[in-house]
């Protein structure tokens, strides 16, 4: 582990208002991918769209090329959870996709996931993106100073899992700002008490990976897609956020993305 990576930057006004800003354009070039997403796209077809429209913004895709990644955005169909890479692979009707972006402008990054349903989805699944949805907004409910953050990791994991779900422990939410991945982790289980401190100004990441069936997931062989292993559906929601003294203040939106899906009927929250 390198220094920068053992280190948690402390984030001034000034810079917040920056990852603020570029949370704007994050849910923005989201938004333009959530007015394609219906049966019949590619996936390569919704990365295009995201790249167009942050270099439109002066902005760079974060995930493009990011330690070889190839592509801006990160497409998981149904039992993918994360890390998916665009192809011509077509949607269908059924299908649930997460898609997770990131922009970097003016020296910071932000970072969110939202997961999307296509055509007639079984209730089961939109049950699951809803509890994946809610569980976010338990763990940033504790992202305030005083707490631990294994009292954000903690109320994740005890929503989804008193609604029977499997919380992915493989992989975590990070801190994020000049670096796309800094410390510390954010762990999506944890037990209260436990963990750094939250402190003023820490970035954080949150991002609850909830699966259907069991928490288990493999690595295929691309050596990005992680899927899970018993192949069962799994939905992905993410925000970037401070830490603050009495309640966090959530820096990127999903306002645009909610925008687009309350016109298709298809608000999931």
């Amino acid at each position: 582990m390198s220094k920068k990576d053992r280190i948690v930057y402390l984030k001034s006004e000034e810079e917040l208002e920056i990852i603020r800003e570029n949370g704007q354009i994050l849910g923005k070039a989201h938004a333009e991918v959530a007015k394609l997403i219906e049966p019949g796209i590619s996936t390569k077809a919704l990365d295009k769209i995201a790249f167009e429209y942050i270099k439109d913004n002066a902005a760079k895709p974060s995930f493009l090329n990011y330690n070889g990644f190839p592509a801006s955005l990160c497409i998981s169909v149904n039992e993918v959870v994360v890390h998916g890479i665009p192809s011509n692979r077509e949607l269908k009707d059924g299908d649930v996709v997460s898609i997770d972006c990131g922009v970097y402008k003016n020296g910071f990054h932000a970072d969110s996931a939202y997961t999307y349903t296509v055509g007639n989805v079984a209730d089961e699944v939109i049950e699951l993106l809803k509890h994946t949805y809610r569980s976010l907004f338990k763990g940033i409910e504790q992202a305030r100073v005083g707490n631990r953050m294994g009292d954000l990791s903690y109320a994740i994991q005890n929503y989804a899992e008193s609604h029977t779900y499997g919380v992915v422990r493989e992989l975590v939410g990070h801190g994020v700002g000049k670096y796309l991945h800094e410390a510390p982790e954010v762990p999506n289980f944890g037990k209260r008490g436990n963990g750094p401190k939250l402190l003023e100004g820490m970035v954080l990441a949150i991002e609850p990976m909830i699966t259907l069936g069991k928490r288990g997931v493999v690595q295929e062989n691309d050596n990005w897609t992680i899927r899970t292993e018993d192949k069962k559906q799994a939905a992905h929601f993410e925000h970037t956020v401070v830490v603050r003294k009495n309640s966090a203040e959530i820096l990127t939106t999903f306002q645009y993305i909610e925008e687009v899906l309350a016109k298709k009927n298809l608000v999931i929250a």
